[in-house]
């Protein structure tokens, strides 16, 4: 093989598995939601750039865009994108509208009252909840609503904070191993 067609093979494999993992990033975005919904949904990457065209209504990412390097899915609307956006530059969030996000394959373990702990050990209540959909609603809405995780029902999530949600929680928590 001379070198120049050893350069080809090498930019052809380097497209494909480029290909390939693009591919897997899509397959895994769409495992968000429910296909009727991720099969026309726009697919973000988690930094933002677009992997596949759709609607501009749903926004699907391979893992949630606020902590780097997550595998767990997430689809979102329009409401959603515009929290998960407030959240990573730490800015205020409010919303005069109900929006919805979709986490069928389950979530990260995470603090319930502080969206930027890190340490599982700090204190807050740590949840890893299995299939799932949040709802953001306007703050004056979330009264009433229990913020215990394991109270067998929705909780609300964050609640002293301008990205408080509320979990609906549609299977089992998932396994701590995942």
């Amino acid at each position: 093989m001379t070198s120049t067609s050893g350069y080809i093979l090498v930019g052809l494999l380097a497209v494909t598995c480029s290909a390939l993992a693009e591919s897997a990033k899509v397959e895994r975005a769409q495992s968000a939601a429910h296909s009727d919904l991720s099969q026309k949904a726009t697919i973000l990457d988690m930094d933002g750039s677009v992997l596949q065209s759709g609607n501009e209504y749903w926004h699907c990412y391979p893992g949630v865009p606020v902590i780097p390097g997550d595998q767990h899915p997430m689809c979102v609307d329009s409401v959603w994108s515009q929290l998960l956006s407030a959240a990573a530059k730490g800015e205020p969030f409010e919303t005069d509208r109900i929006g919805i996000s979709y986490m069928m394959q389950g979530d990260a373990y995470v603090s319930n009252s502080n969206p930027a702990a890190t340490d599982p050990n700090n204190g807050d209540v740590w949840v890893k909840e299995g299939p799932h959909l949040m709802i953001v609603v306007p703050k004056a809405l979330l009264k009433g609503i229990s913020d215990d995780p394991f109270n067998g029902g929705p909780y609300v999530m964050w609640k002293d904070t301008p990205y408080a949600h509320i979990m609906v929680p549609v299977a089992n928590k998932a396994p701590e191993g995942d």
